[in-house]
């Protein structure tokens, strides 16, 4: 390191009710990574932004190389050596790669050079790329490969990286790794953000932590526990799931042969997929994203119809019944995106709460909506699993994202479901907020339901699930046993060998588990 790159001094930003930054102050080196922690709301997200230029702050000053530092837009933080990749791609799907790139770009060169430094560039990083190739195509990893590439070939001095392993398998995340020391080595400086403390220990120098909108302390991230820095960033004992083990139960959940093609062109077609899940189990599906999951929650919802018998409930045929069909019965799911799929973003959350509580909270009275129960309902919901907003009243969308999945999860849970399917259900949540969620599905288990949660965070579905398998375009991977399973061997199923020598499944989940 030879010096600071950025120094940030006293930062404020206020929004109506809330203070986002309040005087935040620290400062990142050249040639380092650098952590920003913080439990969601805590103002990660808006402090960023205020360096990538898309915010202004309402008091305080930043300086890069010791010059004054305010950006009035992203294109003038780019221009002095600001790049940043966002958790949520902005990836044209029919586009090519190349194409995309060029998209990010103020003077794309002709396509024919653009499509040789992406050679170029993706390779000497470790990041091999077709520029080729349409978007549509790639993986959830590859897709995270064009935003990089994207951004290196700006000849960025500072990568912002926000949450950049969520959907990566752990072979894509140790070469993401190899990259960004290269990165780091090279002289550039990294802002990572991560609610993956083991990451963290692992690559940062330094992690700044925010707790509700203020620095609250520094740390060597190799130099401290996971444990400790979770602590600090909600300022109490974090505490770890438990789960009371309850003998294997009927089998609740009973998926045979279910093949369904995609309901768009850059989908991924189900082949075949067959499993069990019994009442009081968990059944963990990994795999990286793109593989199946939204199509698998979409037929297990009833949002995509198949037929009657190839999903059945406790011996019922559901497969050809709609999702309110299902919610009637107590199957129940929560999506992956949150915003526009789970929660429909200008609606308050008293309304989020109607789209899917109506039938089981009885919230509806002979065609009118009863307001007074429902409002009862979503504050229930924010009571509940701390949701932190001003009422319920406020729309999904003024909802920080880990706020809005804390309300979107425990809306489904709270209606006491016979079957529930999640898909990610801590994604982007912090480490305290995440241990609740997964507590929470834990008791509803406990409590004899049976649930299938399909994740990107192995770490999640070691800690909770009785078994575990893997989708790859499209197929299951064999069921396995979640205790004793290895990285390496999760890897190799997340990646489509599914040949993998197992032992036969013969003992009731909980058993195996206990």
């Amino acid at each position: 390191m030879t010096g600071t790159l950025l120094s940030i001094s006293g930062l404020t930003k206020a929004y109506p009710g809330v203070v986002a930054n309040d005087t935040v102050s620290f400062d990142i080196q050249e040639g380092e990574v650098h952590a920003l922690l913080g439990e969601n709301g805590a103002g990660k997200s808006t402090l960023v932004k205020m360096i990538y230029g898309l915010v202004k702050p309402d008091s305080g000053t930043m300086t890069w190389r010791g010059a004054a530092f305010a950006p009035p837009e992203p294109r003038a933080a780019r221009a002095s050596g600001v790049a940043m990749v966002f958790q949520h791609f902005s990836l044209f799907d029919a586009l090519t790669v190349a194409e995309n790139v060029a998209l990010g770009m103020e003077n794309p060169p002709a396509m024919r050079d653009l499509a040789a430094k992406i050679r170029d560039v993706s390779e000497n990083y470790g990041l091999p790329l077709d520029p080729d190739r349409t978007v549509g195509d790639l993986s959830a990893g590859e897709r995270q490969r064009v935003e990089i590439i994207r951004c290196l070939l700006q000849d960025p001095k500072l990568l912002i990286m926000d949450e950049p392993t969520s959907v990566l398998t752990p072979q894509e995340v140790e070469i993401l790794f190899k990259t960004l020391n290269k990165l780091k080595a090279e002289g550039t400086s990294i802002l990572y953000i991560s609610h993956k403390l083991e990451e963290i220990r692992t690559l940062c120098d330094h992690a700044t932590i925010l707790r509700l909108g203020k620095n609250v302390g520094t740390c060597i991230p190799a130099e401290t526990t996971a444990r400790d820095m979770a602590e600090l960033m909600v300022g109490d004992t974090l505490h770890t799931p438990t789960r009371t083990i309850t003998e294997g139960g009927e089998v609740v959940l009973d998926v045979k042969n279910l093949s369904l093609d995609p309901s768009n062109p850059f989908g991924t077609k189900l082949k075949d997929i067959s499993f069990q899940v019994e009442a009081g189990e968990i059944l963990g599906l990994g795999g990286v994203a793109g593989n199946g999951q939204d199509e698998l929650l979409a037929a297990l919802s009833g949002e995509a119809l198949t037929d009657a018998a190839t999903i059945t409930v406790k011996g019922d045929p559901v497969g050809d019944l709609g999702p309110n069909e299902r919610r009637n019965l107590g199957i129940l799911a929560a999506p992956e995106e949150r915003l526009g799929h789970a929660a429909a973003p200008d609606m308050s959350l008293t309304a989020n709460a109607l789209l899917t509580g109506a039938i089981r909270e009885n919230l509806t009275h002979k065609g009118f909506v009863d307001w007074a129960s429902t409002t009862a309902f979503a504050e229930k919901i924010i009571s509940a699993f701390d949701v932190r907003t001003p009422g319920p009243h406020t729309a999904a969308r003024a909802l920080s994202g880990g706020n809005l999945q804390k309300f979107v999860i425990g809306r489904e849970i709270l209606q006491n479901p016979q079957v529930l399917v999640v898909n990610q259900p801590t994604w982007g949540v912090d480490a305290a907020a995440a241990a609740s969620i997964r507590q929470a599905l834990l008791d509803l288990a406990g409590a004899g339901a049976a649930i299938v949660c399909i994740s990107q965070d192995l770490d999640e579905l070691m800690e909770i699930s009785d078994h575990f398998g893997a989708l790859n375009e499209g197929r299951l991977s064999e069921i396995r046993q979640a205790v004793g399973l290895t990285v390496e061997e999760i890897g190799l199923m997340m990646g489509g060998a599914h040949d993998l020598d197992a032992p036969e499944i013969d003992a009731p989940a909980q058993e195996q588990s206990a």
